[in-house]
């Protein structure tokens, strides 16, 4: 039986030029989802799925993520006083146990494997969880979200593993495309990985997006240091390089995908997750039936 799932990886160094000017002094992970950041919705996702130690790796300017997942003593003492025991319950929710949180500074943007890599001294010998938090996913409704599915797929085969979604087959050149193998029930055997190949030369329209369950090997590999699409050190790359050393499988998750690095998968996003919410669904849903676009 493989090992737990207790660890997970957040990248967010990246700088979030796409979002400009927005992005200038906030970090790209920071920016909400109607009344909640992206980095909280995959933290939560990664609590759901058993994750205890939530591991960031940051770069210059992005303090903000730090303090959102720390106290405030201010604003605690401030809605304590005025009687606002909902909004202090929210606020002290997002807290982590003490010592579960760690922030690794990532020196250089080198790719996302660079990234992970530079975690691996408080990995060690364990598999672990890797999310992108610009990777919102909302799960299907009554149903647990995309790591939760994914862990407990992963019990029965260990090894590597990512998330898997269907694309349009002109859309494989945005994308890490999976060579496909045997399939039963939401996985798939991975043969080989193609980094963001031309529809012309796409093996399957089987796209990986931003969440990996990665295994000890996955760091020596990534050690290596090679740089691949982009001149950037790819952890697909070292994930493909494990094919054949330890069990990979792509996992077609249940929820619905929005691309939060895009403006328009952002707004995308936006909507659904209103449209999701008890407090905000009726309302929300009649004002936009009433609008003419």
């Amino acid at each position: 039986m493989p090992q737990a799932i207790k660890k997970a990886i957040f990248p967010v160094g990246g700088l979030g030029t796409r979002f400009l000017p927005a992005t200038k002094s906030m970090p790209k992970e920071m920016l909400p989802i109607v009344d909640k950041p992206l980095i909280q919705y995959a933290v939560e996702e990664a609590a759901e799925a058993g994750v205890e130690e939530f591991i960031f790796v940051t770069g210059r300017g992005k303090s903000a993520i730090e303090d959102h997942f720390d106290h405030s003593t201010e604003l605690e003492d401030t809605l304590a006083a005025r009687g606002k025991d909902s909004a202090l319950d929210v606020v002290r929710a997002m807290m982590r146990e003490p010592g579960s949180v760690a922030y690794i500074r990532q020196q250089e943007p080198a790719g996302l494997g660079h990234a992970v890599w530079c975690a691996r001294h408080l990995i060690g010998d364990q598999p672990v969880a890797v999310l992108l938090a610009d990777d919102l996913i909302l799960p299907q409704k009554g149903k647990p979200g995309c790591l939760a599915e994914m862990v407990t797929a992963w019990q029965e085969t260990g090894g590597n593993m990512v998330a898997a979604m269907e694309v349009a087959p002109d859309q494989t050149s945005s994308y890490g495309i999976i060579t496909p193998g045997k399939t039963k029930g939401i996985l798939t055997e991975v043969n080989e990985l193609v980094e963001k190949p031309q529809p012309k030369d796409a093996p399957s329209n089987l796209a990986v997006v931003g969440r990996y369950i990665i295994e000890p090997g996955v760091f020596t590999e990534l050690a290596q240091q090679n740089r691949g699409a982009g001149g950037e050190i790819q952890l697909t790359d070292s994930l493909a390089k494990r094919i054949g050393q330890a069990p990979f499988h792509g996992a077609l998750f249940s929820g619905e995908r929005f691309d939060c690095g895009s403006k328009l998968g952002f707004l995308q996003a936006n909507i659904q997750f209103a449209l999701s919410r008890d407090d905000l669904a009726s309302d929300f849903s009649t004002w936009l039936k009433a609008q003419t676009f």
